[in-house]
């Protein structure tokens, strides 16, 4: 996959692509949806696909102390979208001027001007240009005029908890159940686990010295789910492409949560026990944090022993989860 992050080099692209557009953060069913639909097309028409996206995230520019949390920092969210196929990846990194644009500038003065698409795909909720003031029926009406299609992909929608119920998929839902503490809720709409990827970092030593070390991470700006000790998996690899997706998932009790058991000060740690023996040393790994099923929230132990006793609970617990 091609990644274009300089505004001029979308000259060198080639004209009459298939084009989506959006921020694709968590790369969730919605999106892999419009994704196959584009790449359907281009096949059809032996035609590129390209996709289109923001980093940062538009939110950060237009209202920063509302911007939401990043599910899928951009080099994550890069490899996914490749595994879907994408052979363009644009990455607009100053956007300000962009989403200042009239809907009919933006089309004319950027899309026509440098990439003139041949079939646009987007879901329902699209919108562009100033104030999002731009919608699909309004995008529509341009590629009447401009020639090129629009294809619309339905939301896509799962079973929610309520009774005969359902809910769209979208990256905000995604964020809410997380923050919740229901990350199986969350993997089915993103169509997989939500997982946390960093590189280890050396942690306190207290979980090896009562008998159950731990691996942990820093993660690399992805929101971070509610603190608690979560059943899961833990994928091990050299380097960030190695764990972004895919790999052999190893069970494993997960704990986020701040530090109060011995230390003063309350630092948010990222650690994983996993749940085998003989387990190889990880210094220096990437690490993916698959996220399962809450176990329990985090709460203070007085004493090294009662804490013993609740870790061994909790990794009981996890693999009656993971079974």
């Amino acid at each position: 996959m091609r990644i274009i992050e300089d505004h001029q080099e979308l000259n060198s692209l080639p004209k009459g692509m298939v084009l989506t557009i959006g921020n694709f953060d968590g790369v969730h069913r919605g999106h892999q949806a419009i994704l196959t639909t584009a790449r359907q097309i281009a096949r059809e028409k032996q035609i590129q696909v390209s996709a289109m996206t923001f980093d940062p995230h538009p939110a950060v520019l237009l209202n920063p102390d509302h911007a939401p949390g990043i599910l899928t920092p951009l080099h994550m969210k890069a490899l996914l979208l490749e595994s879907l196929s994408v052979d363009v990846l644009i990455v607009i990194k100053d956007s300000l001027k962009l989403l200042n644009l009239s809907p009919e500038d933006f089309v004319d003065q950027f899309l026509m001007a440098n990439l003139s698409p041949s079939v646009m795909v987007e879901g329902p909720d699209f919108n562009f240009g100033y104030g999002r003031s731009g919608s699909i029926e309004t995008l529509r009406q341009f590629g009447t005029t401009r020639n090129f299609e629009i294809v619309e992909v339905p939301f896509v929608d799962i079973a929610s908890d309520s009774e005969n119920a359902t809910e769209k998929c979208s990256s905000s839902s995604i964020r809410q159940l997380l923050a919740e503490g229901c990350p199986h809720r969350a993997s089915q709409i993103l169509g997989r686990p939500f997982r946390l990827v960093g590189q280890t970092i050396p942690g306190r030593g207290i979980g090896k010295q009562l008998g159950y070390p731990t691996a942990n991470i820093e993660a690399t700006g992805q929101v971070i789910p509610a603190e608690g000790v979560y059943a899961g998996y833990v994928v091990v690899g050299d380097c960030v492409e190695d764990v972004v997706f895919g790999g052999l998932r190893r069970p494993a009790a997960i704990s986020i949560g701040r530090a109060k058991t011995f230390l003063s000060d309350h630092p948010l740690l990222l650690e994983a026990h996993l749940l085998e023996d003989n387990v190889e040393n990880l210094r220096g790994k990437w690490l993916g944090f698959d996220l399962m099923r809450f176990v329990r929230r985090q709460q203070r132990f007085e004493t090294e022993e009662g804490l013993k006793q609740q870790i061994q609970k909790d990794c009981d617990k996890a693999l009656n989860y993971l079974i």
